[in-house]
């Protein structure tokens, strides 16, 4: 099972962003054994961008490792609204 993140910025903390995604990703790498990816839109709207975190093959349990990391990383200080997860799974093949 994949894991996408996605949350929306304001312009301005991008930079501020970034570095504590990246810090957080070096983090859930070593306890977790998972590496993450940061993605954005290219466009922004009302200021903002929507930014995507995507961790591959997560395994039980890392849901709450994330949600451990995000707050030791106060990304919910640099983000507006909440963040959305979403799964996806390999599709099995076609007949």
């Amino acid at each position: 099972m994949d894991l996408y993140v996605y949350y929306q910025v304001p312009i301005e903390q991008a930079d501020q962003l970034l570095a504590a995604v990246r810090a957080m990703h070096r983090s859930v790498a070593a306890e977790q054994g998972v590496v993450g990816a940061l993605k954005r839109r290219p466009e922004e709207q009302n200021g903002r961008h929507t930014w995507m975190e995507i961790y591959p093959a997560i395994p039980d349990g890392f849901d709450k490792a994330l949600e451990r990391a995000v707050e030791r990383a106060g990304l919910a200080n640099l983000i507006v609204g909440p963040r959305h997860n979403e799964y996806f799974m390999d599709a099995g093949p076609c007949a």
